[in-house]
């Protein structure tokens, strides 16, 4: 290979790594709301219908347990030991949801449950799934929230619910 095809083999994978790290930073933190199709696309394989989440399901009993999800939305981060954004997105969620009434806050820890990060497609940490009243998953969140835009998911659901 000639220096100057080496040389713009390299610009051209600098370009494209660049603009694919642009396009995953502005995608962080966006509220993906999610309808019928892309709840489908959302659920495992061989699933059908929307998702729906118990506190069963996520292996939550005894003290571990929310006393009910929240009478109109519950906000469900999945997260890990080892993140690092992970506790600011813990304070910001429970801070939303002490300042709505019939909204709650439940923090799985994946670091062991392999088997919910495959059921529910999580691929970072941290991730939040925004809940209907009934466990309907409606809106989903890669990276650390922006409040605003969570405020607006959750407007829509006390509108609709």
């Amino acid at each position: 290979m000639t220096p100057a095809a080496a040389l713009l083999v390299l610009v051209v994978l600098v370009a494209l790594s660049t603009g694919l790290g642009l396009l995953w930073r502005r995608r962080q933190g966006t509220v993906t709301v999610l309808g019928t199709g892309a709840e489908r696309a959302a659920d495992a394989p061989g699933r059908t219908g929307a998702v729906t989440v118990t506190a069963a399901e996520l292996g939550l009993t005894g003290a571990d347990a929310p006393p009910e999800f929240g009478r109109e939305a519950t906000l469900l981060q999945f997260s890990t030991e080892f993140c690092s954004r992970c506790p600011g997105t813990r304070v910001l969620l429970r801070q939303l949801a002490a300042d709505r009434p019939g909204v709650t806050h439940v923090d799985v820890d994946l670091t062991h449950r392999a088997d919910l990060a495959r059921r529910f497609n999580i691929l970072q940490t941290p991730t939040t799934l925004v809940l209907d009243s009934g466990g309907a998953v409606r809106a989903r969140v890669g990276g650390i929230p922006d409040r605003a835009a969570l405020h607006s998911r959750l407007d829509d659901l006390a509108r609709t619910g």
